[in-house]
């Protein structure tokens, strides 16, 4: 496998680095957002569990069990509520509110731009790398005079590592992807 890597033209080890970089950006953000996820739906269970065996008018209480709770966005939207109880009208403790939901909402969906963007393109991106060792056949073909396995075969397997590498960079992106949406 190195060896036909070592052997490929310029663009096509060019279109492998960029399928790599991809795949290896993607698997490092998969990693990422399942362990934060994992971390704010048990942060996010433990806050409303603390919050249901509060008392309502108990807001110390309501507080403390927010104090703890770093990635969680329902600790962050509670702490919100509570610091602004009878600051402003309601229609501004509404905006502020609703802009920490947007907020927390970006907070959980950063980088999944990245892995719908890697799914999206990286077949395109293989398969520009496919029809390049295609063309590149061809011209051995042309060049030879003679279309045997051994004038076309490195072209036609430089064609198909790349179209493989596209698919291996999308299949785990929108996987992911899918999954965490």
């Amino acid at each position: 496998m190195v060896e036909l890597f070592l052997r490929t033209s310029l663009l096509i080890k060019l279109v492998l680095l960029v399928l790599a970089c991809l795949s290896i950006v993607s698997w490092g953000i998969i990693l990422y957002k399942y362990l934060y996820l994992r971390a704010v739906t048990r942060e996010s269970n433990a806050i409303l569990e603390a919050l249901q065996s509060c008392h309502a008018g108990n807001l110390s209480l309501m507080l403390a069990a927010t104090k703890t709770c770093d990635t969680s966005p329902i600790a962050r939207i509670v702490k919100l509520v509570l610091a602004t109880q009878g600051q402003g009208s309601v229609a501004e403790i509404r905006t502020r509110f609703q802009s920490c939901q947007v907020q927390e909402t970006d907070r959980l969906e950063s980088y999944l731009i990245f892995l719908a963007t890697t799914g999206s393109t990286a077949p395109f991106i293989g398969l520009f790398g496919t029809v390049w060792g295609i063309m590149d056949a061809f011209r051995s073909i042309g060049v030879a005079g003679s279309a045997s396995l051994t004038v076309v075969a490195p072209a036609i397997a430089e064609a198909l590592v790349t179209t493989a590498a596209g698919l291996a960079a999308a299949i785990p992106a929108v996987m992911a992807y899918n999954a965490f949406i």
